[in-house]
């Protein structure tokens, strides 16, 4: 049985997840610390239910769900994954983030890509990624099948859907990609997205006003 704790950090109130079960296994999925007291309360958390971080996950590499990928890396030696085609957004980020006021430290690149289909697997437990781009090139995201959850990104919020006007955006696709991957998932699905209050994905097929 996977547990999902989630944090909220940054000025962009980006959603951090980590993902764990009965064998103290977990992954850390969105790191979006930037500030100190955002790193101890995560490593706090790690601590105290005596986890071990085994894969650091990216849904997608816009600069608020990266931030804390050197930190996890430097704290826990695990180099993230994500799809191959966030590679050229993950590398824009040194030459905009000072613009934005943000400082950016790049961490080391993935040793492994995911690919749709690919199954991500810690302790007793994994996940199941499905591509879904329009938000951000190759945005993927990560289904439980035996729990019935989505780790969903920036893809679909409650009420709503992610951006499309950032590089790599693409507002047709995004809302095919809520059509074909997501909403054929099952209706008691809960969406735990990148930003704000988990949804269902029965509730958003019924009421969601972008469908």
């Amino acid at each position: 049985m996977i547990n999902i704790k989630k944090f909220t950090f940054n000025a962009y109130q980006e959603n951090t997840y980590v993902l764990y079960d009965e064998t103290g296994a977990c992954v850390i999925i969105d790191p979006g610390m930037y500030e100190s007291y955002e790193q101890n309360e995560l490593v706090a958390f790690i601590k105290e239910n005596n986890l071990t971080p085994t894969a650091l996950l990216n849904t997608h590499c816009h600069l608020d769900h990266v931030f804390g990928n050197k930190f996890v890396f430097d704290q826990w030696g695990l180099k993230p994954q994500f799809h191959r085609g966030e590679m050229k957004i993950l590398q824009a980020i040194p030459s905009y983030a000072p613009g934005m006021g943000f400082r950016y430290d790049m961490g080391p690149d993935p040793d492994v890509f995911l690919e749709e289909g690919d199954q991500v697997k810690f302790g007793e437990s994994a996940l199941e990624v499905l591509l879904a781009p329009g938000h951000s090139p190759a945005h993927i995201c990560f289904y439980a099948k035996q729990e019935n959850f989505l780790i969903g990104g920036d893809v679909l919020f409650y009420g709503s859907i992610g951006r499309t006007d950032l590089p790599g955006g693409n507002h047709e696709q995004l809302l095919q990609s809520v059509r074909e991957k997501l909403f054929t998932l099952p209706v008691d699905c809960e969406v735990h997205p990148g930003h704000g209050k988990s949804t269902f994905i029965g509730f958003e097929k019924e009421n969601n006003p972008f469908f």
